[in-house]
């Protein structure tokens, strides 16, 4: 249990500053610029979203344009997700199944992770950050999974399918050979490719969640081993087994996820991730109004007259943590394009 815990008496412990609950901490120009900037965050995404957002971003296209495009695969328009972008892999020699044991296991594993550590340390580990990053990655890798075998279902009735297409195939250039303006009829409507279906709200729930979750783990990670380790580590703390793995394991099973799966990453939705921190920060004023705790980050006290600027640093550190997963992105499609150009199926 002390591996677990950390077994030392150098374990860090949040210290109790001013008192939150008193209207002399809140009535005073450092909360008024916080919430501007938390204020103008929230507004700016949800432009983003409502701009975006959606198959066809609110725009029409005709029949014809989509007749005409059914052949190019960058449907970059809006937030377009398609049914079978959630649960196939992005290259074709990779089967489903493969995909959805990997999310079937990340989800488990998780899963115990954030039992064990609530057992061990209490419920109180909700009132991180990171705690709710971790959560958000549990469900989405639960959604996943679930996604996946009922991709897999489809994925198996389709190529059992297969063989009855190739029949067709056949009769149709039988009658072409027997009479061919029919045949042409027959051979182009068989030819026309099936429009996609586009995804229904889990869909888009778990590809919301894919972006929302790609930020906010970078963000967890970087400021928690590039400016809290180091903090730490000159106040002579240790870290305990679930400090360490609640900030690693969820990179490395995040990345696998990214290395399989054929979900899209619009830039728009940074404006999911920009919400979910805002909504961290509201939360955690509301508790602290109500109630006289301690703050789980230093930053987040608004007692210090720092305070503007350290929200300024951290709500504009969401643009790199953001881009940095953008850029794994572009890196996966070159890698994809480059070295699978047959069998890759995955688009921007």
């Amino acid at each position: 249990m002390d591996f677990l815990t950390g077994g030392s008496k150098n374990t860090w412990q949040p210290v109790m500053g001013a008192d939150t609950t008193t209207s002399n901490y809140w009535l005073n120009w450092r909360v008024f610029l916080c919430v501007v900037w938390v204020l103008t965050a929230m507004c700016l995404s949800s432009y983003l979203i409502t701009k975006y957002e959606g198959p066809l971003n609110g725009k029409s296209r005709n029949r014809n344009e989509d007749e005409d495009e059914e052949d190019n695969d960058d449907d970059d328009y809006g937030g377009v997700l398609y049914d079978d972008e959630v649960w196939k892999p992005c290259l074709k020699g990779i089967h489903p199944a493969w995909l959805m044991t990997f999310r079937i296991f990340a989800f488990f594993v998780l899963l115990i992770l954030i039992i064990l550590n609530a057992i061990v340390d209490g419920g109180s580990i909700f009132y991180y950050y990171t705690q709710w990053t971790f959560t958000l990655i549990t469900i989405y890798f639960g959604i996943g999974s679930m996604l996946s075998i009922y991709g897999c279902y489809q994925y198996h009735n389709k190529v059992g399918g297969d063989r009855s297409e190739e029949l067709d195939e056949e009769q149709a250039v039988r009658d072409e050979i027997t009479n061919l303006p029919q045949s042409r009829k027959i051979i182009g409507a068989k030819n026309r490719r099936q429009p996609r279906q586009v995804a229904g709200f889990w869909g888009y729930t778990f590809q919301i969640m894919f972006q929302m979750q790609a930020g906010a783990v970078v963000l967890t990670d970087c400021v928690f081993w590039f400016i809290i380790v180091p903090f730490l580590a000159i106040k002579d703390y240790n870290l305990n087994f679930f400090i360490i793995n609640m900030h690693s394991i969820n990179a490395v099973f995040l990345l696998g996820d990214t290395a399989l799966n054929s979900l899209r990453f619009p830039w728009f939705r940074i404006a999911y991730f920009i919400l979910w921190t805002c909504v961290f920060v509201v939360f955690q004023w509301i508790v602290h109004a109500c109630i006289a705790l301690w703050w789980p980050y230093p930053f987040l006290d608004l007692a210090s007259s720092f305070a503007p600027l350290w929200y300024l640093l951290v709500a504009l550190l969401q643009i790199p943590c953001y881009g940095i997963f953008v850029l794994v992105i572009k890196l996966k499609h070159f890698l994809l394009s480059k070295y699978f150009p047959d069998s890759n199926q995955y688009t921007l």
